[in-house]
């Protein structure tokens, strides 16, 4: 079991607050929800746009926060977490339940009363299904993994219903793709922490199976299951066949990673290629369709 480390008595930095935000996640689901918003093709309006990004990155950083507050005993016994500012003892966790239900209630406000009713709703079932569902199954649920990319998945609905004030079928199709993602992109990560997830006993597929034929095998399932999403706006009529084609190269490359870690041998550097796969493969794709959405479709 790895060791925790030193605990620090110096004041907390700015730099501890914003790091126990989790930046770097917490943009993915700011980007996602902007991609939901200008999917959607809504009429020209900064005021709102900028309320949205402003809401979404409080609830993704106030998840975040609280998250690591829940966490504080696992992360403090992974070599990957263990630097973070709770195990640390950077910031008090007094400090960061407080500061993480502020961004979430600011967010939840602001999102209803300056954005959109509906939107405000998505935000609440990001927040409830994060901290409420997934965060304690990682402790006790071999599908922890699964929820986890039904929580990540809303972002884009909150972003999708602040344009639109509903969910029609395109919205659908990308909650669908950062669901199918985020599980092959996961087993990725996990793969390659497996150790630190068995340590904390974690009983998420990449630490029950061993050998990791069945991770091998989980992610190119959701993979296949991805591309197929991702067709879906061409054989729906909510793209041209510009997006499909984007959309088709980058599914292929990303069943070809998908496809390497079924070899048993060098399962793990495998396994980062088709982490690092999963980062090139969402903006490609969500990119391409906001851009064939804002300047092809209906021309």
């Amino acid at each position: 079991m790895t060791e925790a480390p030193t605990a620090t008595n110096s004041p907390a930095k700015f730099g501890d607050y914003l790091e126990l935000t989790k930046p770097r996640l917490s943009l993915l689901s700011v980007i996602t929800a902007l991609v939901g918003y200008m999917a959607a093709k809504p009429p020209s309006n900064p005021l709102k746009l900028t309320l949205l990004v402003v809401g979404t990155s409080l609830a993704a950083g106030g998840v975040a926060a609280l998250n690591q507050w829940m966490e504080a005993d696992t992360d403090a016994l992974m070599k990957r977490t263990a630097s973070r500012p709770l195990p640390m003892g950077k910031i008090p966790p007094g400090s960061a339940f407080v500061l993480g239900w502020l961004m979430c209630i600011a967010a939840l406000f602001l999102t209803f009363a300056k954005v959109q009713p509906m939107a405000a709703l998505f935000t609440l079932l990001t927040i409830v299904s994060y901290l409420g569902w997934y965060t304690p199954a990682k402790r006790w649920s071999k599908w922890s993994t699964e929820i986890g990319a039904i929580a990540g998945a809303f972002p884009p609905l909150i972003g999708w219903t602040a344009a639109e004030g509903r969910v029609s079928a395109l919205g659908w199709i990308l909650f669908g793709i950062l669901f199918f993602w985020q599980i092959p992109h996961f087993m990725a990560i996990a793969w390659v922490y497996r150790r630190d997830y068995s340590a904390v006993h974690f009983p998420m597929l990449p630490v029950r199976d061993e050998a990791g034929g069945k991770v091998a095998w989980w992610s190119l399932i959701t993979s296949v299951a991805l591309v197929v999403v991702s067709a879906l706006p061409v054989l729906l009529g909510l793209a041209t066949k510009a997006y499909g084609i984007a959309a088709a190269l980058c599914g292929a490359f990303f069943l070809s990673r998908a496809l390497a870690l079924m070899r048993a041998e060098g399962r793990d550097q495998a396994a980062k290629k088709l982490f690092f796969a999963s980062i090139i493969y969402l903006p490609l794709v969500l990119g391409a369709l906001v851009l064939d959405r804002v300047f092809l479709v209906g021309r």
